[in-house]
């Protein structure tokens, strides 16, 4: 005989009411009941039916997670792949289980506000998309609670780097060292790319030395072969920098490759940073300058707003968090040649 809700009531000596509450977490059930009640329902082998739960509060513990990635390497990217294992792990503690959204579903091409329609997820994270395509905007601007990371809408929840006062502090970084002919090589149009571009003139500012338009190059983000591409260019130059910054970390392997192929030291010849902390910063010799970026906190705080958006409606209002970053000090960026 299956196991019911009344078993773990009798189990529990509560009402089924409470226990019930217990289970869609009511705001009038202590943590105590509610672990007394997850701890009776565990050792009776009782599991709450999740489209009844569905039916009784309106809601379906599901979380939709937009992901584009466009580079290809999808959740093997280190940054984003740590940013939604934090959203995971937060979700999960509340309760929340986490769907894809997709706009090419099997045998029907769907919007992405009609494929989150379609699974009944109670708010979406977008982690990484192109912010401005329309069916973007539509699932923005619909009914659905919506919180984005490193992009902001002017009504909805948002986490944001502190990507302007990274950017900067790598600037002055390398102007501290002497150079004053700094290149930055940036990713394609972003928010992210935006607040970093605003940064690296902050940072040539702050330091006193005037902006060189040949040395801002656009790139694509994630890819060592378009990296490689760029330092190559850039050291062809009448005047080439004295050091490179790099749009994220992957980037900065293709740059390092680049400078070996031309013949160049890293640091002595040229100075060469990267972006993002990834795993492969410490493992490149000489060790990556970068800068990292707290993806825990990116990840958790944006589940933490998205659940309050869903659990709250009334008193959950249009938030930003500002996660700061911190400067790597490596070894690629060492002190000018004279």
């Amino acid at each position: 005989m299956a196991v019911t809700i009344k078993d773990v009531a009798a189990k529990c000596g509560l009402s089924i009411s409470t226990v019930s509450k217990a289970f869609n977490n009511y705001a009038d059930i202590s943590a105590e009941t509610r672990e007394a009640v997850q701890r009776a329902a565990k050792e009776i082998g009782y599991y709450p039916n999740a489209i009844a739960r569905t039916l009784k509060t309106n809601r379906s513990y599901n979380l939709g997670v937009l992901f584009q990635e466009e580079s290809g390497t999808g959740l093997t990217h280190s940054f984003f792949a740590s940013v939604l294992e934090a959203f995971k792990s937060e979700a999960e503690k509340h309760g929340y289980d986490l769907t894809f959204i997709n706009h090419n579903i099997g045998w029907n091409g769907m919007t992405y506000l009609e494929h989150c329609r379609y699974r009944n997820v109670d708010g979406v994270v977008i982690v990484c998309a192109n912010f401005y395509a329309p069916e973007v905007i539509e699932l923005v601007n619909s009914n659905i609670p919506v919180v984005t990371i490193d992009h902001t809408f002017a009504n909805r929840s948002c986490v944001l780097s502190e990507n302007v006062e990274g950017m900067k502090a790598l600037v002055e970084y390398a102007a501290s060292l002497g150079h004053t002919r700094i290149a930055y090589v940036h990713g394609e149009k972003a928010s992210v790319t935006e607040n970093r571009i605003t940064g690296y003139y902050r940072g040539l500012a702050a330091s006193g030395i005037d902006c060189n338009p040949d040395y801002l190059v656009e790139s694509v983000y994630d890819s060592p072969e378009a990296g490689a591409a760029a330092v190559k260019a850039l050291m062809a130059l009448p005047l080439p920098p004295t050091c490179i910054i790099m749009q994220d970390d992957h980037a900065a392997l293709g740059a390092l490759d680049a400078a070996a192929e031309l013949g160049l030291r890293v640091p002595e010849d040229i100075s060469i940073a990267g972006y993002d902390e990834s795993r492969l910063a410490s493992l490149t010799r000489p060790r990556l300058t970068t800068v990292a970026q707290d993806t825990d906190k990116l990840g958790r705080q944006a589940a933490v707003y998205l659940i309050d958006r869903i659990e709250n409606p009334r008193t959950a209002g249009s938030e930003m968090a500002m996660v700061p970053t911190k400067l790597v000090k490596g070894e690629s960026i060492g002190p000018v040649k004279k």
